[in-house]
């Protein structure tokens, strides 16, 4: 080789001596200063040290490795050109005895790499190494060196680093992500609030007790105005009232924008849903109700932010006198003061000392309070069979199917004086009701970590539901509260008689501000998986905690394959949609590509697709499907107010919806004759199976006094009244959808076949038996 040759060389290759994560490192450096410059974001340095403030180890499980391209650099072949081709068999044996060094572990574990991610970077090392056609020449001499004897294993070490922050780039910018996951000062996100000292009044008292009345009061006379509510049917009431009283006010919820103006311009009064709230335009006066959902696992951070964030000059707080010592602690750390108005429920109601029982003993105004559909079903289905009218309420339903529901049973002049409902009725609902009677205490939450289980309502809840008998302004002055069950009476005079428990801390969200700086250090994370290092990451003082992301993330990761910008694919994923509901997962999931192929989903292309116009609902099946249309047109109006372009016949959509109400309105005003035509499929099959058992174990667990939370437990599964409701392990798994008829059916054959296999003299004893009876008749005959 010509010394031109190796002076040309040696100029190429001193230009990758220089670690290139260095280069990087200068570089994204001065792209964040820039962007700091540029747009004020809040983006630390990476300078700056993690000892700066306290932080909790990363879930490293949650570090997907990045895939490399392939290095085509023109310099590939100066490696070789300098030493000699890599013998691969000993290049293996000298990587296995650089994994093995126990110096090289610690020193990786010093550097971010704990064992799962040094494990993972070392395969992806060692492959890169073995299969890459030309390796970059630096990295390429080192190896030769070492496979000769002229290096030591341990020079590898820097390279391994460079390789391992290639794959996994939040290493190298650890510091960054835990400033922006940096949750512990949330007042701080909310300048405008900062700027001005509001005055912050409590309104604390149960339900029934006019708080909100007083709120709503103030709310009329100022100059300007915001209600947020929990409910769409909540803002809907302050809407109407307000109007009403020469007030005009605008009703901004997820699906929907009234304005009074007819140029559109906004009233000086808006009512809306507490995450529709505006942190950024000015009121008098602000009300926010229900203020202890502040604790809510799910949208715990929609209260959280309206109250740190609403920029008005009085907020009036709503809510139980529980939330009252941490509303005052929360305030502290705004410098901002509580006055604390206190109110005693209007009417009285008393927990009677007798239950219910039967259906038979039900009487005008009574309220069944169940927490199943299924027992909704059983129960309207045995009042009708008694020869009495009942309205039905229940979560999923149309608000407009609600209030129809409402004001039939509400009417005096309405053969229907029952009502069987789910505690949907807690909120929202204006409800003649003389006594509630809870047909079970068992409820499904979601825990602490996600999870769903069953458990006794809490104090809250069972004071929340009860409250609604006997409301201040019905014909009922006085409300009356029991249980249909005799065992569940002493549990819910002991429920009653503590104290609400107190609240402690409040809910938080990342928002879409935070996932995109993350995703500006991490470009090739899953939006799912940039959700999952945020909360990993994330520091929260004592007084919050991070809302539940599950529903979130199962959005994500069902349209992570459909091309989407981070601020699009994010909007999509907050979309309130009852992840239950197949019809409706693929409804969104053909929302987004078509939106991905930017094509407008126009009125026709949703008619299509959901099949409209709809039939009237023959059975409980296709009340459910005509249910879940109707969570498909939300959503379309829904995303119409993010992205008007794309989803421009909101109107048209809103029609067809307003019939779809009035369809489901008569299916449920006909639910009997529904449930009547479900019945073959639905409780036919468990009752023939189990039915003598059920009934057989229902009376045992009468007179049995052992066990009574399990006993609680059985109740809250099965119906009630007079009419015994097979409460066997079969017709409760089919009940509660965990268990189709089919399948008893099949599993019922498969039993009987094998319990024929084991016992077949029991099998041929019976057949004799059933022979002998024969002949006996016969011979009689």
């Amino acid at each position: 080789m010509s010394a031109n040759r190796c002076l040309h060389l040696f100029s190429r290759l001193q230009r990758h001596i220089i670690p290139r994560a260095a280069r990087c490192h200068a570089s994204s450096g001065s792209v964040l200063l820039h962007r700091q410059h540029q747009d004020g974001s809040v983006v630390c340095s990476r300078k700056v040290s993690s000892d700066s403030f306290s932080s909790k180890p990363p879930d490293t499980s949650l570090f997907v490795p990045v895939s490399l391209k392939a290095d085509t650099s023109e310099d590939g072949g100066v490696g070789v050109e300098l030493t000699q081709p890599l013998d691969r068999t000993e290049l293996l044996k000298v990587l296995n005895r650089f994994y093995k060094k126990k110096e090289m572990q610690k020193l990786a574990a010093d550097n971010g790499l704990d064992a799962r991610l040094f494990h993972q970077a070392f395969i992806s090392f060692r492959k890169y190494v073995l299969e890459m056609l030309s390796l970059p020449a630096d990295l390429h001499i080192i190896l030769s060196d070492i496979c000769s004897g002229a290096g030591h294993v341990d020079d590898i070490y820097p390279y391994f680093m460079r390789h391992a922050k290639q794959i996994f780039p939040m290493l190298d910018c650890m510091d960054d992500l835990r400033k922006i996951s940096d949750l512990r000062v949330p007042a701080n996100w909310y300048p405008d609030a900062r700027a001005i000292q509001r005055k912050v009044i409590f309104h604390a008292g149960p339900t029934n007790s006019g708080k909100t009345y007083q709120a709503i009061q103030r709310y009329l006379t100022a100059k300007s105005g915001v209600y947020c509510g929990p409910l769409k049917l909540l803002a809907h009431e302050i809407f109407e009232k307000s109007n009403n009283e020469g007030v005009p006010c605008d009703l901004v919820t997820g699906e929907e924008r009234i304005f009074m103006d007819t140029d559109g311009r906004a009233s000086a009064h808006v009512a809306c849903t507490i995450e529709m709230c505006s942190v950024t335009t000015p009121y008098e006066v602000a009300v926010i109700d229900e203020i202890q959902m502040i604790r809510d696992r799910s949208r715990g951070w929609a209260w959280t932010r309206a109250l740190l964030g609403l920029c008005a000059e009085e907020i009036h707080v709503c809510g139980e006198p529980a939330a009252i010592n941490f509303i005052r602690e929360l305030m502290f750390t705004t410098g901002e003061e509580v006055e604390v108005n206190t109110y005693n429920r209007l009417t009285p109601f008393e927990i009677l000392d007798h239950a219910v029982e039967s259906l038979d003993n039900l009487s005008p105004g009574d309220c069944i309070v169940c927490f199943s559909k299924n027992d909704i079903y059983s129960i309207s289905r045995q009042i009708e069979a008694r020869g009495l009218e009942c309205a039905v309420i229940y979560g999923s339903l149309p608000p407009g199917t609600k209030l129809s529901q409402a004001r039939k049973f509400n009417d005096p002049d309405d053969p229907c004086k029952i009502l069987v409902a789910t505690d949907a009725i807690g909120m929202g609902l204006n409800l003649s009701i003389k006594r509630i009677i809870f047909n079970s205490l068992i409820k499904p939450n979601v825990n602490e970590k996600g999870e769903k289980q069953m458990d006794t309502i809490s104090t809250s809840q069972a004071l929340q539901i009860s409250g609604r008998a006997g409301r201040y302004s019905s014909k009922f002055k006085e409300g009356q509260v029991t249980t249909m069950h005799r065992d569940d009476l002493p549990v819910l005079k002991e429920i009653l008689s503590q104290a609400v428990e107190p609240i402690e801390t409040a809910g938080l969200h990342p928002t879409a501000e935070q996932i995109e700086m993350f995703a500006y250090h991490l470009p090739d994370a899953s939006l799912s998986n940039l959700v999952d290092i945020f909360v990993s990451l994330s520091q929260v003082g004592g007084m919050y905690f991070v809302c539940n992301i599950d529903d979130f993330k199962f959005l994500a990761d069902m349209i992570q394959h459909i091309p989407l910008n981070l601020r699009s694919r994010y909007v999509f994923c907050t979309a309130p949609i009852n992840k239950k509901q197949p019809f409706v997962c693929t409804s969104f999931l053909k929302f987004a590509r078509q939106f991905s192929r930017d094509e407008p989903l126009t009125y026709n292309w949703v008619c299509r697709h959901v099949s409209w116009p709809l039939s009237p609902p023959k059975n409980i099946k296709d009340l459910i499907h005509l249910e879940a249309v109707h969570d498909v047109f939300d959503l379309y109006l829904w995303l119409s107010y993010r992205f008007m372009d794309m989803f421009p016949d909101t109107a048209m959509v809103r029609e067809s919806q307003q019939e779809l109400d009035d369809i489901i309105q008569q299916g449920v005003r006909n639910i009997t004759r529904l449930i009547r035509a479900t019945d073959s499929t639905i409780t036919a099959s468990p009752q023939t199976t189990g039915g003598r058992r059920g009934q057989t174990g229902a009376s045992s667990g009468s007179a049995s006094a052992g066990n009574v939370t399990n006993k609680r437990a059985e109740r809250g599964q099965r119906g009630s009244g007079e009419e015994v409701i097979d409460s066997s392990l079969a017709s409760r798994l089919v009940r509660d959808g965990l268990l189709t008829p089919d399948l008893l059916r099949q599993l019922q054959r498969e039993w009987s076949k094998k319990t024929k296999q084991e016992f077949p003299n029991r099998s041929a004893l019976n057949t004799d038996h059933i022979d002998n009876s024969r002949g006996k008749t016969k011979r009689k005959k």
